[in-house]
Protein backbone atom coordinates (compact mmCIF):
# COMPACT_ATOMS: atom_id res chain seq x y z
CA UNK A 1 0.00 0.00 0.00
CA UNK A 2 1.43 3.96 -0.90
CA UNK A 3 2.17 6.34 1.72
CA UNK A 4 -0.38 8.75 2.44
CA UNK A 5 0.25 11.92 1.16
CA UNK A 6 -2.60 13.94 2.46
CA UNK A 7 -1.29 17.18 4.51
CA UNK A 8 -2.06 17.41 8.17
CA UNK A 9 -6.22 17.94 8.72
CA UNK A 10 -6.98 21.36 7.61
CA UNK A 11 -9.34 23.54 10.51
CA UNK A 12 -13.12 22.40 10.92
CA UNK A 13 -15.53 24.21 9.30
CA UNK A 14 -18.45 24.46 9.98
CA UNK A 15 -21.45 23.45 8.61
CA UNK A 16 -22.79 26.60 6.25
CA UNK A 17 -18.97 27.03 4.88
CA UNK A 18 -19.27 23.29 4.22
CA UNK A 19 -22.79 23.51 2.76
CA UNK A 20 -21.34 26.72 0.32
CA UNK A 21 -18.18 24.93 -0.35
CA UNK A 22 -19.88 21.66 -1.66
CA UNK A 23 -23.29 23.63 -3.51
CA UNK A 24 -19.61 25.41 -5.48
CA UNK A 25 -18.23 22.47 -6.64
CA UNK A 26 -21.75 21.06 -7.80
CA UNK A 27 -22.02 24.37 -9.98
CA UNK A 28 -18.17 24.28 -11.14
CA UNK A 29 -18.76 20.53 -11.64
CA UNK A 30 -22.00 21.70 -14.65
CA UNK A 31 -20.14 25.11 -15.76
CA UNK A 32 -16.67 22.88 -17.30
CA UNK A 33 -19.38 20.00 -18.29
CA UNK A 34 -18.32 17.22 -16.01
CA UNK A 35 -22.74 16.10 -15.14
CA UNK A 36 -24.07 13.16 -16.06
CA UNK A 37 -28.10 14.83 -15.49
CA UNK A 38 -29.23 14.48 -11.95
CA UNK A 39 -26.97 11.58 -11.37
CA UNK A 40 -23.27 10.76 -9.85
CA UNK A 41 -22.54 12.51 -5.98
CA UNK A 42 -20.03 14.88 -4.02
CA UNK A 43 -20.54 14.34 -0.39
CA UNK A 44 -18.66 16.19 2.47
CA UNK A 45 -18.48 14.70 5.93
CA UNK A 46 -20.20 17.17 8.28
CA UNK A 47 -18.01 18.04 11.87
CA UNK A 48 -19.24 16.40 15.10
CA UNK A 49 -21.05 12.65 16.39
CA UNK A 50 -22.58 10.40 14.33
CA UNK A 51 -21.20 10.29 10.78
CA UNK A 52 -23.40 12.40 8.68
CA UNK A 53 -22.61 14.02 5.73
CA UNK A 54 -24.21 16.60 2.69
CA UNK A 55 -25.24 15.06 -0.39
CA UNK A 56 -27.27 16.22 -3.12
CA UNK A 57 -31.03 16.10 -3.31
CA UNK A 58 -31.88 13.01 -6.16
CA UNK A 59 -33.67 15.30 -9.25
CA UNK A 60 -32.10 18.29 -9.54
CA UNK A 61 -29.03 19.11 -12.03
CA UNK A 62 -26.00 19.97 -10.39
CA UNK A 63 -26.44 23.84 -12.06
CA UNK A 64 -29.81 24.35 -9.62
CA UNK A 65 -27.49 23.32 -6.36
CA UNK A 66 -27.60 25.55 -3.65
CA UNK A 67 -26.08 25.31 -0.38
CA UNK A 68 -29.92 25.15 1.51
CA UNK A 69 -30.87 22.28 -1.14
CA UNK A 70 -27.76 20.58 0.46
CA UNK A 71 -29.27 17.54 2.59
CA UNK A 72 -27.93 16.19 5.42
CA UNK A 73 -27.68 12.08 5.34
CA UNK A 74 -26.53 9.43 7.79
CA UNK A 75 -23.50 6.61 6.59
CA UNK A 76 -26.46 4.60 4.39
CA UNK A 77 -27.43 7.74 2.56
CA UNK A 78 -31.14 8.03 4.85
CA UNK A 79 -31.99 12.12 4.98
CA UNK A 80 -31.49 13.18 9.05
CA UNK A 81 -33.42 16.14 7.87
CA UNK A 82 -37.28 17.23 6.42
CA UNK A 83 -36.44 17.06 2.78
CA UNK A 84 -39.17 17.75 0.13
CA UNK A 85 -36.49 16.16 -2.40
CA UNK A 86 -36.04 12.70 -2.69
CA UNK A 87 -32.49 11.06 -1.79
CA UNK A 88 -30.83 8.36 -3.32
CA UNK A 89 -29.56 5.84 -0.86
CA UNK A 90 -28.17 3.66 -3.63
CA UNK A 91 -26.29 6.28 -5.21
CA UNK A 92 -24.64 6.75 -1.99
CA UNK A 93 -22.63 3.32 -1.57
CA UNK A 94 -19.43 4.26 -2.84
CA UNK A 95 -19.85 7.22 -0.86
CA UNK A 96 -20.46 5.96 2.37
CA UNK A 97 -17.55 3.09 1.59
CA UNK A 98 -14.88 6.18 1.61
CA UNK A 99 -15.87 8.21 3.86
CA UNK A 100 -16.45 5.20 6.65
CA UNK A 101 -12.96 3.91 6.03
CA UNK A 102 -11.11 6.97 5.14
CA UNK A 103 -10.91 9.39 8.07
CA UNK A 104 -8.67 11.69 6.06
CA UNK A 105 -11.60 11.37 3.04
CA UNK A 106 -13.67 14.13 4.20
CA UNK A 107 -15.11 14.86 0.58
CA UNK A 108 -15.82 12.27 -2.03
CA UNK A 109 -16.74 13.12 -5.61
CA UNK A 110 -17.83 10.61 -7.87
CA UNK A 111 -18.09 11.45 -11.72
CA UNK A 112 -18.98 10.09 -14.89
CA UNK A 113 -17.30 12.03 -17.43
CA UNK A 114 -17.07 11.45 -21.41
CA UNK A 115 -13.03 11.09 -20.66
CA UNK A 116 -13.17 9.51 -17.59
CA UNK A 117 -15.16 6.53 -18.38
CA UNK A 118 -13.63 6.77 -21.81
CA UNK A 119 -10.27 5.89 -19.56
CA UNK A 120 -11.92 3.75 -17.10
CA UNK A 121 -13.00 1.54 -20.45
CA UNK A 122 -9.21 0.79 -21.16
CA UNK A 123 -7.26 -1.72 -19.21
CA UNK A 124 -4.00 -0.10 -18.66
CA UNK A 125 -5.77 3.25 -16.29
CA UNK A 126 -3.94 6.81 -16.75
CA UNK A 127 -1.22 6.87 -18.48
CA UNK A 128 1.95 9.35 -18.09
CA UNK A 129 1.57 11.42 -21.05
CA UNK A 130 1.69 14.73 -19.74
CA UNK A 131 3.03 16.75 -16.54
CA UNK A 132 -0.73 16.60 -15.27
CA UNK A 133 -0.93 12.84 -15.88
CA UNK A 134 2.30 12.84 -13.52
CA UNK A 135 0.60 13.65 -10.62
CA UNK A 136 -1.48 11.05 -10.52
CA UNK A 137 1.31 8.34 -11.35
CA UNK A 138 0.92 5.71 -9.15
CA UNK A 139 -1.60 7.43 -7.01
CA UNK A 140 -4.76 6.18 -8.56
CA UNK A 141 -6.55 2.59 -7.62
CA UNK A 142 -8.48 0.75 -10.22
CA UNK A 143 -11.72 -1.18 -9.30
CA UNK A 144 -13.04 -3.85 -11.29
CA UNK A 145 -16.93 -3.42 -12.64
CA UNK A 146 -19.70 -5.62 -10.70
CA UNK A 147 -22.37 -3.84 -11.99
CA UNK A 148 -24.37 -0.75 -10.83
CA UNK A 149 -23.22 -0.02 -7.44
CA UNK A 150 -26.49 -0.87 -5.36
CA UNK A 151 -27.28 -0.91 -1.61
CA UNK A 152 -28.25 -4.71 -2.70
CA UNK A 153 -24.74 -5.81 -3.47
CA UNK A 154 -22.94 -3.91 0.05
CA UNK A 155 -19.73 -6.70 0.20
CA UNK A 156 -18.97 -4.50 -3.29
CA UNK A 157 -18.20 -1.77 -0.69
CA UNK A 158 -15.08 -4.09 1.21
CA UNK A 159 -13.47 -4.38 -2.22
CA UNK A 160 -14.11 -0.47 -3.50
CA UNK A 161 -12.28 0.27 -0.26
CA UNK A 162 -9.48 -2.02 -1.01
CA UNK A 163 -8.42 -0.94 -4.31
CA UNK A 164 -8.66 2.68 -3.63
CA UNK A 165 -6.63 2.01 -0.60
CA UNK A 166 -4.76 5.16 0.37
CA UNK A 167 -4.55 7.23 -3.17
CA UNK A 168 -6.32 10.09 -4.14
CA UNK A 169 -8.41 8.72 -6.96
CA UNK A 170 -10.15 5.37 -8.38
CA UNK A 171 -11.08 4.48 -11.99
CA UNK A 172 -14.29 2.50 -11.63
CA UNK A 173 -13.56 0.35 -14.14
CA UNK A 174 -16.45 0.40 -17.22
CA UNK A 175 -18.15 3.58 -15.01
CA UNK A 176 -16.22 6.64 -14.30
CA UNK A 177 -13.73 8.41 -11.67
CA UNK A 178 -13.84 8.93 -7.93
CA UNK A 179 -11.37 11.19 -5.97
CA UNK A 180 -11.12 12.22 -2.34
CA UNK A 181 -9.65 14.95 -0.20
CA UNK A 182 -9.58 16.59 2.81
CA UNK A 183 -11.70 19.66 1.81
CA UNK A 184 -14.03 19.88 -0.96
CA UNK A 185 -10.98 22.49 -2.13
CA UNK A 186 -8.71 19.44 -2.52
CA UNK A 187 -11.50 17.29 -3.90
CA UNK A 188 -12.15 19.27 -6.22
CA UNK A 189 -8.98 20.33 -7.48
CA UNK A 190 -7.68 16.49 -7.97
CA UNK A 191 -11.25 15.99 -9.33
CA UNK A 192 -10.59 18.64 -12.54
CA UNK A 193 -6.95 17.82 -12.81
CA UNK A 194 -7.95 13.71 -12.75
CA UNK A 195 -10.58 14.67 -15.54
CA UNK A 196 -7.52 16.57 -17.68
CA UNK A 197 -5.49 14.20 -17.42
CA UNK A 198 -7.91 11.29 -19.26
CA UNK A 199 -8.88 13.93 -21.01
CA UNK A 200 -4.99 14.49 -22.87
CA UNK A 201 -4.90 11.05 -22.75
CA UNK A 202 -7.62 10.55 -25.12
CA UNK A 203 -6.61 13.11 -27.41
CA UNK A 204 -3.06 11.85 -27.77
CA UNK A 205 -4.38 8.27 -28.70
CA UNK A 206 -6.66 10.13 -31.14
CA UNK A 207 -3.83 11.35 -33.10
CA UNK A 208 -2.18 7.54 -33.84
CA UNK A 209 1.48 8.88 -32.77
CA UNK A 210 3.39 6.86 -30.84
CA UNK A 211 2.95 7.89 -27.53
CA UNK A 212 6.07 8.96 -25.64
CA UNK A 213 6.09 7.88 -21.81
CA UNK A 214 8.64 9.67 -19.49
CA UNK A 215 11.28 7.25 -17.38
CA UNK A 216 9.72 6.18 -13.97
CA UNK A 217 12.65 8.46 -12.42
CA UNK A 218 11.41 11.73 -14.05
CA UNK A 219 7.67 10.84 -13.49
CA UNK A 220 8.35 10.19 -9.60
CA UNK A 221 10.45 13.85 -9.34
CA UNK A 222 6.90 15.36 -10.91
CA UNK A 223 4.96 13.92 -8.55
CA UNK A 224 6.84 14.71 -5.69
CA UNK A 225 6.91 18.56 -6.53
CA UNK A 226 3.28 18.43 -7.22
CA UNK A 227 2.90 16.93 -3.48
CA UNK A 228 5.41 19.05 -2.02
CA UNK A 229 3.37 22.18 -2.83
CA UNK A 230 1.45 23.07 0.63
CA UNK A 231 -1.59 24.77 -1.44
CA UNK A 232 -3.15 21.72 -1.96
CA UNK A 233 -5.48 23.52 -4.12
CA UNK A 234 -6.38 26.18 -2.24
CA UNK A 235 -5.72 29.17 -4.57
CA UNK A 236 -7.49 27.72 -7.23
CA UNK A 237 -10.31 27.32 -5.30
CA UNK A 238 -9.91 30.47 -4.22
CA UNK A 239 -10.68 32.31 -7.94
CA UNK A 240 -13.51 29.59 -8.35
CA UNK A 241 -15.33 31.20 -5.46
CA UNK A 242 -14.68 34.30 -6.67
CA UNK A 243 -15.98 33.69 -10.59
CA UNK A 244 -19.17 31.30 -9.01
CA UNK A 245 -19.62 34.78 -6.94
CA UNK A 246 -19.78 36.79 -9.90
CA UNK A 247 -21.68 34.73 -12.30
CA UNK A 248 -23.80 32.71 -9.83
CA UNK A 249 -24.24 34.13 -7.09
CA UNK A 250 -26.97 32.57 -6.29
CA UNK A 251 -25.17 29.15 -5.34
CA UNK A 252 -25.05 30.14 -1.69
CA UNK A 253 -28.49 30.84 -0.70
Amino acid sequence: MTTSIFPPQQAEQDERSLREDLAAAYRLLALFDMTDLVYTHLSVRLPGPGHTFLVNPYGLLFEEITASSLVVVDADGLPKQPTSWPVNPAGFVIHSAVHRSRPDAACVMHTHTLAGMTVAAQQHGILPLNQINAEFHGRVGFHPYEGIAADDNLSERERLVRDLGDNIGLILQNHGLLTVGISVAQAFYRTYYLEQACRIQISAQATGAPLHLPSEDKLLRTRAQFESDPDQGQLVWRALRRKLDREQPDYIR
